[in-house]
């Protein structure tokens, strides 16, 4: 999946996101609580309210959920437009109830801010924000209109002017604050599970690859000899019938397309030798392989492979796994985007660790996202020269959190950082990705064993 393909996936309607079932179902409650606090309020405080309006009101919530259980599936998910109507009658119906029942005077008031807080977390950025200046709008009118609260004596329930000013802004800033709070947590959890739906699929082409190349390996191991018997038999009829002109054509065409099959398998199973033995590989030859699609793009990759331990030449023999070399391959595919002249890929290793730098020549990592690389969709304003570099990309962030993932969940940690400013230099972005030795590391000594036949599905 695409980082377009994702940008459009985030542009349809956050609605579908909730059923109507949900809906429903919390009016249910506020139905309940309402009749509950309505019956308390009358009968065991016998305040003086409104009682058949407010009963009507109640009831008009009752009829809709009603009408909507009837007329729409139960697992029907909710377009813009109806979450919208739906949430705007829900501050309707509860504004006007609060007005029957004292208006910011009725501490309830401040469920005013559930509406806004759905909202937040299923509507478009538009729809949220009327549906916040609508509730902050009959919030100020309910701080100014509303039927009075009487006890039973007469007597009537209202804050003093100062609480109740107190109260409205609380709610106000309630409603902003929470509805930017749950709009933003909705907002990072979407696209940490986008992220890493990403990742999986990313990880499982990979996969899909290095099982293709495996097939292929086999298949071009167990054809090479019944071909090579193909073209001696061939070549020795070609020898017996050389006064047979009409037969002679066609062994010579039974030897030349024996050799052209051995050719196409040999140049296939180049690019995916996946048997046994290659499911361990040096590390020089994994960082090779992972650098392979970016070494003709124009720019300069320079690969240096050394130990620390000067006594010590012996590369380190790892597992080929997917999720490694992909993951590395997006780490090169960065820097090779962003560098001016060259990419330099340090592979080495000591006793206890094993270390792949990625560095280029480029600007760097922008300041004001060092400290965030690696996690998804990761924006920064754009200047003309990231657009002329890199047209194709918009700047999310997610390719560098599927490497990080995938090279995180291999066993790896890994250090964004920028290289210090020289004089002849002006310093550039060095990705270092570390493994403990003892957890990537395989012993060269172990036997293989006999390849394994593949299996149809």
């Amino acid at each position: 999946m695409s980082v377009s393909e994702f940008e459009m996936f985030q542009d349809r309607q956050r609605s579908d996101w909730v059923r109507l079932r949900t809906l429903v179902a919390l009016r249910w409650f506020a139905i309940c609580g309402q009749t509950i606090a309505l019956i308390v309020a009358t009968q065991m405080f016998a305040l003086q309210i409104e009682t058949g309006l407010a009963t009507m009101t109640i009831g008009a919530s009752v009829i809709v959920n009603l009408v909507v259980r009837f007329i729409f599936p139960q697992n029907k998910r909710l377009i813009e437009r109806e979450a919208f109507g739906m949430l705007v009658f829900d501050i309707l119906q509860l504004s006007l109830l609060l007005y029957l029942t004292g208006g910011l005077n009725n501490p309830f008031a401040v469920l005013m801010l559930a509406p806004v807080t759905i909202a937040a977390t299923v509507l478009h950025l538009s729809s949220t924000v009327l549906l916040g200046g609508l509730a902050i709008g009959l919030t100020s009118l309910l701080s100014q209109f509303s039927f009075p609260i009487e006890t039973e004596t007469g007597d009537l329930l209202m804050l003093p002017a100062l609480f109740q000013f107190g109260f409205w802004l609380a709610i106000v800033i309630g409603i902003v604050f929470l509805a930017i709070y749950a709009r933003q947590v909705t907002n990072e959890m979407h696209n940490m599970s986008e992220a890493l739906l990403a990742t999986q699929l990313a990880l499982a082409r990979e996969q899909k690859l290095t099982d293709l190349g495996g097939v292929v390996a086999a298949t071009a191991h167990e054809l090479g000899t019944p071909l090579a018997t193909i073209m001696l038999v061939s070549g020795e009829l070609r020898y017996e019938l050389r006064d047979d002109p009409d037969l002679i054509e066609d062994v010579d065409l039974i030897h030349e397309q024996a050799e052209r099959c051995r050719e196409i398998l040999h140049s296939m199973g180049a690019a995916g030798k996946d048997d046994l033995h290659m499911r361990q590989t040096p590390i020089e030859a994994l960082v090779r392989e992972a650098a392979a699609p970016h070494l003709n793009r124009g720019k300069d990759v320079r690969i240096q492979v050394g130990s620390e331990d000067i006594d010590d030449l012996r590369h380190p023999i790892v597992s080929r796994r997917p999720e490694i070399i992909h993951g590395l391959r997006n780490l090169i595919q960065n820097a090779v985007d962003f560098a001016d002249v060259a990419v330099d890929i340090t592979v080495s290793w000591s006793q206890t660790e094993l270390r792949v730098q990625v560095a280029d020549d480029g600007r760097g990592f922008p300041p004001s996202v060092i400290g965030r690389i690696g996690e998804p969709f990761v924006r920064r304003r754009r200047g003309e020269d990231d657009n002329e570099k890199r047209p194709e990309y918009s700047g999310m962030g997610l390719g560098l959190f599927i490497a990080k993932t995938l090279l995180e969940r291999a066993g790896a940690r890994l250090i964004f950082r920028n290289a210090p400013k020289k004089a002849k230099t002006s310093g550039g972005a060095v990705i270092d990705v570390i493994w403990p030795l003892d957890n990537i590391a395989l012993e060269t000594t172990l036997p293989l064993g006999e390849n394994q036949q593949i299996q149809a599905h």
